[in-house]
């Protein structure tokens, strides 16, 4: 009996118990009603729509709201927290921003660039040597702010109208070892100290319109742009007077732009906008078209054709008094061209291997060839090549680029290749002492064999105010180079190339010199960044580069460039805002 009354009370307890699970499964089925209050998470959250409501939107505060909500301040003078001026939250109605940023460039750099000497005027007494002692100190301190007026939000789609101006100011100091080289006027000694205000951008851009839901558009920008011409700044990368229409197509596959610009007279010694000036008679007509994925994914193709035509034919000298137009070069006379560039560029990567290339063939006419006293056709063309690879923390990368020279200068046919405005980011890039010095043409006129900031031998008075000249001796240039990570906030970056002239005819005859060999030499460069707060907003930067002269440079410099090194050694500061 005992047994049979235990039985019959675990029996029981078991119904109990199976009861409270069932009550447990139903409480916890989807959809089943939930029993008693729910915590609030969130209190300030918007609450959940009723199912019983029938559907309707629901409104959601905009990103300014609610950062208000939050309690997000605004930091107007701090770079890294929300600001009102950077464009974080709106100054007028509910899409009106402004935008302020600034850059606080300071340089100094110690070089030695071999010089003529002027025999009138040398400071050295008993000598007549034609090169001069070739030490220069240089410095530079540049404040460039921009400010920009933005209608339109413009986190997922373009601005409807902007308006940007961008003034600069800049100050310089040379100082040389020989009379005039500061400025033609051996009067004023061998220092040279120099201010100037410009304006480096200052237009207007207006969406056109939207052509997809996903904010593919049109739209045109009018004024002083920066543009460039292609992925590395071969042909040409400036800030100019102009219009242009730009957009992109299938989710940004397709970008292009087609733009016309009419260049402005430059400052010698500062490179900015000068808008005293009258405009110069050299015009510019560019299209492109940038294609994603092409020919695989991940590489981005440029289809481009760009026109100049210059009718310069007045009488130009620059701020230090030296003639720049027409070069003195051969004939000194005034003189006309048009040249068509047809580009093929591209940037990306196959695979492991990233690879930048750039392809410009250049078709026109000439109304004056500088040696023949005739009219010549302009044929040339340019090829550049940068493979890369990387591993972990380190990049090497390659360089291969070769500028056509003229083998008949006096020819109907000019065949050296010429940019308009070339600010080259390849081997090494300014870093590179080729690249960064501008280097005097000794005894051949008041042409440079290279100019500041160029690749190409190209012959030129002067890059920004003088003309294009297609009568050149090209380049060959092969390097090796490696950009290493050793910290997120520091990069180190070494290149070695070799140069050489692809025809030295042309600098024999300007020289009545005879045989020239086409050896430039070895360009060595290493450069350090250092970026203390993982940012753009302080850069230090440190380079140092040689010039190994080599058989041909020796042959134009004569005996001084025996047994001599030339360098250059940058320190330089970036603040930005």
């Amino acid at each position: 009996m005992r047994r049979t009354l235990h039985f019959a009370a675990l029996s029981v307890l078991a119904l109990a118990i199976a009861g409270t699970a069932v009550a447990q499964d139903e409480f916890q089925k989807p959809g089943a009603a939930i029993q008693g209050p729910v915590p609030d998470q969130n209190p300030g959250a918007l609450p959940a729509p009723s199912p019983d409501l029938e559907y309707r939107q629901v409104p959601i505060p905009d990103r300014n709201r609610i950062m208000d909500a939050l309690g997000v301040p605004d930091q107007a003078l701090n770079p890294y927290q929300q600001s009102t001026l950077k464009g974080d939250r709106p100054v007028y109605g509910e899409d009106w921003y402004v935008a302020v940023s600034s850059v606080l460039d300071t340089l100094y750099e110690p070089r030695t660039v071999p010089v003529p000497t002027n025999v009138v005027s040398t400071n050295r007494q008993l000598t007549n040597d034609q090169f001069g002692r070739p030490r220069q100190t240089f410095f530079a301190e540049t404040l460039i702010p921009t400010f920009s007026i933005i209608k339109g939000d413009t986190t997922f789609k373009p601005p409807e109208l902007e308006f940007t101006v961008t003034p600069a100011v800049k100050f310089t100091h040379l100082g040389v070892d020989e009379l005039g080289i500061a400025d033609v006027n051996p009067a004023k000694g061998r220092n040279r100290n120099s201010g100037f205000i410009g304006f480096q951008e200052a237009f207007i851009d207006y969406h056109l319109r939207n052509v997809s839901d996903r904010y593919d558009f049109d739209s045109v920008r009018v004024g002083i742009q920066p543009m460039n011409a292609d992925f590395r700044g071969f042909l040409f990368q400036d800030q100019q007077l102009g219009v242009r229409l730009f957009g992109d197509r299938a989710n940004n596959r397709f970008q292009y732009n087609l733009a016309y610009f009419r260049r402005i007279e430059k400052d010698t010694n500062s490179g900015f906008n000068d808008l005293s000036k009258p405009l110069r008679r050299d015009n510019i007509l560019l299209a492109n078209l940038f294609v994603q994925d092409l020919p695989v994914t991940g590489f981005t193709t440029e289809f481009s054709v760009v026109e100049n035509w210059n009718r310069e034919a007045a009488f130009h000298y620059d701020s230090n008094g030296f003639q720049v137009r027409p070069a003195v070069f051969g004939f000194d006379a005034p003189h006309k061209y048009n040249v068509t560039y047809f580009g093929l560029n591209g940037d990306g990567h196959f695979g492991r291997i990233n690879l930048t290339h750039s392809f410009y063939y250049a078709l026109g006419n000439d109304s004056l060839n500088e040696i023949s006293g005739k009219k010549a056709n302009i044929r040339a063309f340019f090829l550049a090549l940068e493979p890369s690879i990387d591993f972990d923390w380190l990049r090497i990368r390659g360089s291969f680029l070769y500028s056509s020279g003229d083998d008949n200068p006096g020819s109907g046919t000019e065949t050296g290749f010429d940019a308009i405005t070339e600010n080259p980011q390849f081997a090494g890039a300014d870093s590179s002492y080729w690249i960064r010095e501008g280097i005097p043409f000794i005894g051949g006129g008041g042409v440079g064999l290279t100019g500041p900031n160029s690749l190409i031998p190209a012959l030129r008075s002067s890059k920004d105010e003088g003309q294009s000249n297609f009568i050149n001796p090209g380049l060959l240039l092969l390097g090796i180079g490696a950009d290493i990570d050793l910290l997120p906030e520091l990069r180190i970056a070494l290149n070695a190339n070799h140069l050489s002239f692809n025809n030295t005819k042309i600098l024999e005859i300007l020289r009545q010199q005879g045989h020239i060999r086409d050896d430039i030499g070895w360009d060595l460069s290493a450069t350090a960044n250092w970026r203390p707060f993982d940012t753009q907003n302080m850069i230090f930067r440190v380079s140092g580069a040689v010039l190994v002269p080599g058989d041909g440079f020796k042959d134009l410099l004569s005996s001084q460039s025996e047994d001599k090194l030339y360098y250059s050694v940058v320190l330089n500061l970036i603040l930005a805002y």
